[in-house]
């Protein structure tokens, strides 16, 4: 009978942990069109896959509110994502607005804790208030909830972390979205390290949320998220895409993938898409879709540092990630935001093993005050030492220009395993018109300048590159393609089986 009685009593808290913030709360919200927390891990995870950890907790701060911290305020568990293993936590606005306490936060820790002793990927999914008052108040509250696991915001990129911004956003949700390898911001939502109440109280600002923390500031100016959506499925469909990209820890290959059909059809074409000046622009993302495998671009920050192009996709069912200039913003020129946006997607395939292929059209580093301003030197250093560091294959192909220092970090010299170049390209300090002044002292319109450009763009064509073997090969651009597969598998990992030093592996997510 005792035994009945417990079974029954795990019964109805199993049931009141489940309900979470009540059906009430779970109603508002479907009516409002906003996924409460289990909707999103039944569409991020495979059918019954999901095992939860630590369904009866709740505050242990104030054991009196354990019928209203059900949960408290965080799902976690185990499940797989297209027959992967992976740890996840989902927060639960409806109980206590998900805001962190001391029960939780052990919930989030044994999460990041087992995925990364366990080699699993890990998933957060945000909507927070933030810190829970008054938990956290006092000597006693920030003794018990906060530094007590230091392992918490520690990345070595052992295995990736994903991240998405749902709704309000505030404190962990937002350190978690900077943390993470690849994060995902629903428009309408806010990312911010307060509400906008509370800096309106602190500092007597009047911020609308969207200029505080919106997807515009953060898509285009402080480059903290690598994609935006519109719809919650979207956000769930961009996860589980960037994952199939990766290995599940550093310490495994990236896995392969069918190529679809139609594959490298456009070839033929691509030569079409530059045009006869090498000062007019074009859009490289039209040439690298042709390059690759149908329907496996994937680019990240596609807001942010514009004259750059990022994104991960597969050559030949192989995962591959992909650095271009993109002279359709700025020429080409790299600007410091740019550097950083590249530099932060090196940092992630040498974590995660996979191989680089450049695609070189630029006239530089951006110059003058702006960029001075915006810190261009250091971020150039940056751009610098981590192409020094890579420990995965990289190749470049030049396509047209590529000049000065940024012929360096765009893979010039043995900063790529392998070097080719169209018949288009032309290398060289700067570009050819401002030598032309600075080494003949001629300016453009004078009688002179003419002939003296010519005998400038004559030196910097492909095959003074060639033949001092800089360039290893000038290919036509319709084989482009077929080449970076064919190099792809002779420069391979094999070795390791495809595994890298991961020097990097330290380096800041946000910076």
């Amino acid at each position: 009978m005792a035994f009945e009685t417990l079974l029954e009593e795990y019964e109805k808290r199993r049931a009141k942990a489940l309900a979470g913030g009540g059906a009430e709360k779970y109603a508002k919200r479907t009516a409002a069109g906003v996924w409460n927390a289990r909707e999103r891990i039944d569409y991020l995870v495979d059918p019954g896959s999901f095992l939860e950890s630590g369904l009866f907790g709740a505050s242990g701060v104030y054991p009196d509110q354990a019928d209203e911290t059900q949960t408290d305020g965080k799902l976690a568990g185990y499940a797989r994502v297209n027959g992967r293993d992976v740890c996840v936590v989902v927060n639960d606005f409806t109980v206590k607005g998900a805001s962190t306490s001391a029960t939780n936060s052990k919930k989030v820790a044994h999460m990041k804790r087992t995925a990364t002793e366990r080699g699993m990927p890990l998933v957060v999914i945000g909507e927070s208030t933030g810190a829970r008052l008054p938990d956290a108040m006092g000597s006693r509250g920030m003794g018990q909830l906060l530094g007590n696991d230091v392992t918490q915001f520690r990345r070595m990129r052992e295995t990736p972390m994903c991240a998405a911004a749902l709704g309000p956003s505030f404190g962990s949700s937002t350190w978690l979205t900077c943390q993470a390898d690849f994060s995902v911001m629903l428009k309408g939502s806010v990312v911010a390290v307060s509400s906008p109440r509370l800096v309106s109280m602190a500092l007597g600002e009047k911020v609308s949320p969207e200029d505080l923390g919106g997807w515009r500031l953060h898509a285009g100016v402080t480059g903290l998220v690598d994609q935006v959506v519109d719809t919650e499925a979207e956000v769930f469909d961009a996860i589980k895409r960037f994952l199939s990209y990766l290995p599940s820890h550093h310490m495994e290959a990236p896995p392969e993938a069918p190529v679809p059909a139609g594959s490298g059809v456009d070839m033929d074409k691509v030569f079409s898409v530059l045009p006869a000046s090498r000062t007019q622009v074009y859009d490289m993302k039209r040439i690298v879709r042709a390059v690759v495998d149908r329907d496996t671009f994937f680019e990240l920050k596609p807001r942010f540092g514009r004259s750059a192009v990022v994104a991960l996709a597969r050559l030949g069912g192989k995962s591959v990630g992909i650095v271009a200039n993109n002279p359709l913003h700025r020429g080409g020129a790299l600007d410091a935001d740019a550097c950083r946006k590249i530099v932060d997607f090196l940092v992630l395939c040498d974590s995660f093993n996979v191989p680089l292929v450049l695609l070189v059209d630029t006239p530089g580093f951006q110059i003058g005050t702006e960029a001075e301003k915006a810190g261009a030197p250091g971020k150039i250093m940056n751009f610098m030492n981590a192409m020094t560091l890579l420990t995965v294959p990289r190749l470049s192909v030049i396509v047209r220009k590529s000049y000065g220092r940024a012929y360096v970090c765009m893979g010039g010299g043995r900063h790529s395993d392998d070097i080719a170049a169209w018949p288009t390209a032309e290398v060289s300090f700067m570009s050819p018109e401002f030598a032309t002044t600075i080494v003949h002292g001629v300016r453009p319109g004078e009688p002179a300048f003419a002939e003296k450009l010519g005998e400038i763009e004559k030196g910097a064509d492909v095959w003074g590159l060639a033949e001092v073997y800089a360039a290893q090969a000038v290919i036509r651009p319709e084989e482009t393609r077929d080449y970076l597969i064919r190099m792809l598998d002779v420069y391979r990992l094999r070795t390791t089986k495809g595994v890298g030093q991961h020097l990097m592996r330290s380096w800041p997510t946000s910076y």
